[in-house]
């Protein structure tokens, strides 16, 4: 009877929590709500499976307890029953994976007009490129990556001279304009992820991930590496900010172009008074 009262204080329990927490997702600022609905659904149904067995388990507790002189009747098959779980197993699979695949169909259906950008993971930080005044991305290679090439942008392809990079810094993106985030990562598994925007994806190494999204509120969101990367996982952060479209051009008026950072110092030299020579850029 006590074990029987606790599976029921349980699911009561669960219910409860569920309804009176505090924690939960964060306010959403792009388009994808689909995949909050897609969540909610999954929820129900897991749960009502939950409770459910939970409750007849503690019926069955009561109901077939230890009784002086009862026998237990043995029934090893039931084809009646086993039927009837099959078809609701498969109803309840077909209801969770219905609405994910019509979501995923979104996801991966980037709109004509969404402009890329690329984000660079590596052990731990985050680095970003824009295209330029062209509007297009210069290839890449993890073979060229160098010190003075860090993303390894091909410097032989003239449609990556103007592209603006974002090295170790914070990437602004316009409101309401549709972006398709290429992933790429120069060393171990890693996944970018921005709680604000439910989208995400792995990235690996040798290999070009994407997803889309569109931004639909202005703000400072936090970027996390939603796999586990190395001891400095929890130290692979950084800040995607949603600005205007005034407050974004004054950003990407601000940055820096491949061609620019990769234009050797000029150094010459200048004879000081007293001195033999000194050198300046």
């Amino acid at each position: 009877m006590a074990i029987a009262l606790v599976l029921v204080l349980i699911v009561v329990g669960s219910v409860l929590f569920h309804v009176l927490s505090p924690w939960w997702w964060t306010p959403i600022a792009s388009n994808w709500g689909y995949i909050d609905t897609t969540l909610v659904i999954t929820f129900w149904i897991t749960g009502a499976v939950f409770a459910a067995v939970v409750l007849f388990m503690a019926y069955c507790v009561y109901r077939f307890r230890h009784k002086e002189g009862q026998k237990a009747h043995y029934e090893p098959e039931s084809r009646k029953l086993e039927s009837w779980l099959t078809v609701a197993t498969a109803i309840g699979v077909a209801a969770m994976l219905a609405p994910g695949l019509y979501v995923w169909k979104q996801f991966v259906t980037v709109p004509d007009d969404a402009t890329e950008v690329e984000v660079v993971a590596q052990q731990w930080q985050w680095s970003f490129r824009l295209p330029g005044a062209d509007g297009k991305l210069g290839t890449s290679n993890a073979r060229l990556v160098s010190s003075d090439n860090p993303l390894g942008i091909n410097p032989e392809d003239p449609n990556g001279q103007d592209d603006v990079v974002v090295e170790a810094a914070d990437l602004h993106l316009p409101i309401d304009k549709p972006v398709k985030m290429l992933l790429r990562s120069i060393d171990v598994l890693h996944d970018f992820y921005v709680p604000e925007f439910r989208a995400k994806m792995d990235m690996v190494p040798g290999m070009i991930t994407y997803f889309w999204f569109t931004p639909t509120r202005t703000g400072t969101f936090e970027v996390l590496c939603a796999e586990l990367c190395g001891v400095g996982h929890n130290f692979m952060r950084g800040v995607v900010m949603v600005d205007t479209d005034q407050d974004y051009a004054t950003w990407l008026q601000q940055q820096s172009t491949f061609a620019q950072l990769s234009d050797p110092a000029k150094v010459g030299v200048l004879v000081e008074p007293g001195r033999s020579k000194a050198t300046v850029k």
